[in-house]
Formats: structure tokens, sequence, C-alpha cells
């Protein structure tokens, strides 16, 4: 059998563990014959899950006829983006277009009957027009969105589109800090109101089982096992798929020095390369102090509690610290500390 755990980001693995309250929610915000909101945005921390929740969820809506799912890329220009993709999708619908109607869309631009480099909002109008027509809805979706002027320009347009009781949806996910910046652009307050969802853990409970299931191991060693992930969806992955290739010949110890290595590379690096100064502290004093009450932190980092509380909540709200109890933090993610500690030592030499 081959190895039915992944660490291809974004597409849902073999072992996928479905978040159903998240899908439902954003599934019924859509489906209402009167939407909640056209708009849903995904955050969490680096391999929490985002990318494969927002392709689970766009893989349902592509099974409905009545549905276009459009996957747009961030990189490109998301207007014309959104004018090419809903081109092509739109030529494969039958009745939609008349006959005689000539659309073509490629690097150049697109055309309608014959105009070339036709602006991307009329195609885009013109096109969703037609689909209202039909009965048809768009949902757009795209992933780790940043804030720069190519999103700023999107989304003021796609608010013009909404206005315009046009069916369109858009779903978003980005790490906390890219989609706080989004919603509190100036040009783009109404972004405020659009509901949220910040990932968490996975369930201990599922891992257990899908654990059990996939190595034929009792319970004891499934949750051992699944406690070490701390419910990190990367994690789940990376020592799914190393203890499939390991868990019979390796000890656990060597085994963990290898996941290490892979949070390391995939994940960690980037997430501590984006913390600042301070921000490193704190996890380092969490790691250290046995308690990691408050008042112990503070003392490490040298902040009173009045200044560690806007660190506290911006890690809370990263995904990268949990309060399990008043007064008391814990680092979120699997194994971080121990892996921390190192690019610290490295970062002072």
């Amino acid at each position: 059998m081959e190895n039915p755990f992944t660490l291809t980001f974004g597409k849902p693995p073999e072992q996928f563990i479905n978040r159903y309250d998240q899908t439902e929610q954003i599934k019924s915000y859509f489906l209402g014959k009167s939407p909640v909101s056209q708009i849903y945005l995904i955050e969490g921390v680096r391999g929490s899950g985002k990318t494969v929740l927002m392709t689970s969820i766009a893989n349902d809506f592509s099974e409905d006829d009545e549905w276009v799912v459009l996957n747009l890329n961030p990189t490109q220009n998301l207007l014309d983006d959104f004018a090419n993709r809903l081109s092509d999708s739109c030529k494969n619908i039958s009745g939609l277009l008349e006959k005689g109607f000539n659309l073509s869309a490629g690097g150049f631009g697109i055309g309608i009957n014959g105009k070339e480099n036709e602006d991307s909002v009329s195609v885009i109008s013109d096109l969703l027009t037609r689909l209202k027509r039909k009965k048809k809805h768009v949902l757009i979706t795209i992933d780790e969105v940043a804030p720069d002027q190519n999103m700023r320009i999107f989304a003021s347009q796609f608010q013009i589109l909404i206005r315009e009781d046009y069916p369109i949806f858009l779903l978003m996910t980005g790490l906390y800090e890219n989609i706080y910046a989004i919603q509190n652009d100036p040009a783009l307050t109404f972004l405020l109101r659009s509901p949220k969802v910040s990932l968490e853990p996975l369930s201990i409970t599922q891992i257990v089982s899908h654990y059990k299931r996939v190595f034929q191991t009792d319970q004891d060693t499934a949750i051992n096992l699944a406690k070490i992930t701390r419910g990190y969806a990367f994690a789940f992955q990376a020592l799914g798929l190393l203890y499939w290739e390991y868990g019979k010949t390796t000890p656990l110890e060597e085994i963990l020095e290898k996941l290490d290595g892979m949070l390391d590379d995939f994940v960690y690096k980037k997430i501590w390369a984006g913390l600042s100064r301070q921000d490193k502290n704190v996890i380092l004093a969490i790691g250290e102090t046995q308690t990691a009450q408050v008042k112990d932190i503070c003392m490490r980092t040298g902040m009173t509690s009045s200044t560690f509380a806007k660190y506290r909540e911006r890690l809370i709200k990263q995904g990268l610290l949990t309060a399990p109890e008043h007064g008391v933090l814990s680092i979120t993610l699997p194994r971080f500390y121990r892996i921390a500690k190192n690019y610290a030592m490295m970062e002072e030499s």
C-alpha cells in the first residue's frame, strides 16, 4: 500500500479530517435564498489547514451544476485572472452564449465579438449578467491573500459587483496579520463586516481514530501519537507519513527527530522569521518556564503586564499561543519551542 499521508499543501489528503462545523457554516452563509454574506474569510497559522478547508468547500460547490467555481492566483492581476477564468468556464455552459457570440481569452487580454483587449470589468459584468439569467452562481477562491494594491483593486470592484446584485461569492484564506491589514484598509472597510473563521487545532479524538485505523495499532499508541501533533494539521500529516515509513523499524525518538526536520523546513522557519524580537522572546520565555504563568513570562522578558498584553493578544490571534486557563499561556504548535531554541542560538552566534 502507498503511504496515505502527504505533505502536499492545499490538496485534501487521503487521510483527511473534516472540519464539519466550519464547512457547514461557510456553505450555509452562501446557499441561502438571501445569503447572510457573499464574502467569507479563513485565517490561521501556516500549516493549520486553511487551504485544505477552502479546497474541500470549493470541491463541494463544483459538484453543483448551479455553481461556477473559479480559483484565482493572487500573484496575477486578479481582475484579469477573474475575467479569463470566467470566460473559460462560460464556454463550457450550454446555452449561455448565443450562436455567433465570439469570446476569446489569452495572455494579451480578452476579446468579445472581435474587440481585442476588452476591459476586464466589462467582460466580467457581461458574463455575470448571462449567468444570472441562467440562475447560476459564481464562487471565487483566493488562497493566502496579501494586503497589496492588486487585492485592493479587486476587492473594491467585487464590492461594486455585489451592489449590482450579481450572484458572486468570495472565499479567501490568509494569515492573521494579512487578513487584519486587508480588513482595516481605509478603502476596504466593508470587509470588516465579512464573517471570518480562525482555524483551531484538529480534533485529537479524530486524529486518534485515524492513526489507530491506519497503523492498526492499540489505543494507547494512537493517543500518544495524536498528543504529539497537538492537533496541528501539518504535524498530523507529517508524523503520519513518518510513522507509516518507520514506525515498525525505528525508535519513536528518532522518528520525532525527522519530524522536527520537516516542521523546520516546511513551516517553522517561515513562522519564526515573521516574528518580532519581542514575539520571539515571549515564545522562548513560555518554553523555558515550567508554569507558563503570565507573571513568570513578564519577569523573564522584562515586560510589564500591560506591555505584555499586546504581544499576548497578537500571538494568540496568530495561532501561536493559547490560554488554557486564566493567567496561563502555552505554545500551540507541537515541538515549536524545541526548534525555536535552535533558531535563537543561531541568531546569537
